[in-house]
């Protein structure tokens, strides 16, 4: 079985937790699947959920190289120079990344509010960008993006491998096709 989910903002990439946050029970009904890979709490978007362990370990072991996509709202403007370094590869603190497909993007028509909504500072304007990984470091694409001076404010994956979230509303589910 593999499960799509758009994971709302807040919620844990976990079915249960000792301190009584959101976590994926609140939206996943099916028995015995498990996520494959993680989205931060603070980030939404596509996650994939699977009874499969082979499956799971295809999805997400680096050496398949399956690609993630996200869409990346930032603080401040990203410049071309921005994008360029973030196509390159850039080093963080535990190593330099693999080069990333990084473009400019449009704020999406399709996107769903944010609670709570993304901070407005009127004297510094945000920009979207699209970027995509072969890799997946712990708060990779932020790390990313803070390196090259673009701090991120939201961050919502909508693709992994041939997957995406095509209309799925925060919270929903859709059963898919195994590959």
């Amino acid at each position: 079985m593999l499960i799509a989910l758009n994971k709302p903002y807040g919620v844990l990439c976990q079915f249960t937790d000792q301190e009584g946050r959101r976590t994926l029970a609140e939206f996943v009904r099916h028995r015995n699947v498990y996520p494959a890979g993680r989205l931060d709490h603070d980030s939404e978007g596509l996650l994939l959920l699977t009874d499969d362990g082979a499956l799971a370990h295809r999805l997400t072991d680096p050496r398949h190289k399956q690609p993630k996509t996200y869409l990346v709202q930032v603080d401040g403007q990203i410049t071309d120079e921005a994008l360029a370094a973030l196509s390159r590869g850039v080093a963080l603190n535990d190593g330099p990344t693999r080069p990333a497909q990084a473009t400019h993007a449009a704020e999406p028509d399709w996107l769903w509010p944010r609670d709570p909504p993304v901070r407005f500072r009127k004297a510094i304007p945000t920009s979207w960008l699209s970027i995509t990984l072969r890799e997946g470091r712990n708060r990779q694409v932020r790390r990313m993006t803070a390196a090259v001076g673009f701090p991120t404010l939201r961050l919502i994956r909508v693709r992994v491998g041939g997957h995406d979230l095509d209309g799925l509303e925060p919270g929903q589910t859709r059963q898919l096709a195994i590959p």
